[in-house]
């Protein structure tokens, strides 16, 4: 059967890592898009919260974003974070992107967005009804730390995953995406030799089609 004899593609909101916006993130995941052609389209948001000072290609009209802090105005994903800040106005804006932008079949998540996806995952999973998604996508993903978000990881989320997780990850440590991954029911998970990006090469393309196939109408589920 030919990419398109299962009807309309699936669609997939983008949630982009810390420091990015929809911008950088549509910029840096061409290479994903183009290989998910006809089979998924791709619809990226911005995070709610700008972050502070700025960043080296920042042109003041796309400031770099986040979903949450850690500490004031800042970021650390091993950070056990006694006041994060930040995340009901983003799980708020992932709602307001699904009901304003959809309907949505899945989350794409990559670092920070990808945390942020497993919590949406685990408020679906309890029957939240702000997020009618069947899957998630979780690139170099992690749990957050901060004692105020493990509620997320109390028992197992059951959505199906893929998670990609980067070997040589320099930012987001392979073994922080694997504990991820295990918070959750049969998670798919697929490692690459590189580092800290969204790869679409010829073997994770394959694994993207082959997951993405089971949601399609008509596909495995």
């Amino acid at each position: 059967a030919g990419a398109m004899s299962g009807g309309r593609p699936l669609r997939l909101l983008g949630l982009h890592g810390y420091r990015q916006s929809e911008r950088r993130f549509r910029q840096r995941t061409g290479a994903l898009r183009k290989a998910l052609r006809g089979r998924a389209e791709l619809v990226a948001v911005n995070a709610p919260h700008p972050v502070p000072g700025g960043g080296e290609d920042d042109d003041g009209d796309d400031p770099p974003r986040g979903w949450w802090f850690s500490g004031p105005g800042t970021f650390e994903a091993g950070e056990v974070a006694e006041a994060p800040a930040g995340l009901e106005e983003s799980l708020a804006a992932v709602a307001a992107a699904l009901a304003e932008h959809g309907p949505f079949d899945g989350l794409l998540g990559f670092s920070q967005g990808a945390a942020l996806a497993a919590m949406v995952c685990a408020l679906r999973a309890r029957g939240d009804p702000r997020f009618p998604v069947a899957f998630a996508i979780l690139v170099a993903g992690f749990a957050s730390r901060a004692p105020a978000h493990g509620h997320f990881y109390r028992e197992p989320i059951a959505v199906p995953t893929l998670h990609v997780v980067g070997d040589a990850d320099a930012v987001i440590a392979a073994p922080l995406s694997r504990e991820l991954a295990q918070h959750f029911v049969e998670p798919v998970v697929l490692t690459h030799p590189s580092g800290h990006f969204v790869p679409a090469a010829a073997p994770q393309k394959k694994a993207y089609l082959d997951f993405l196939d089971r949601f399609r109408p008509g596909g495995g589920q």
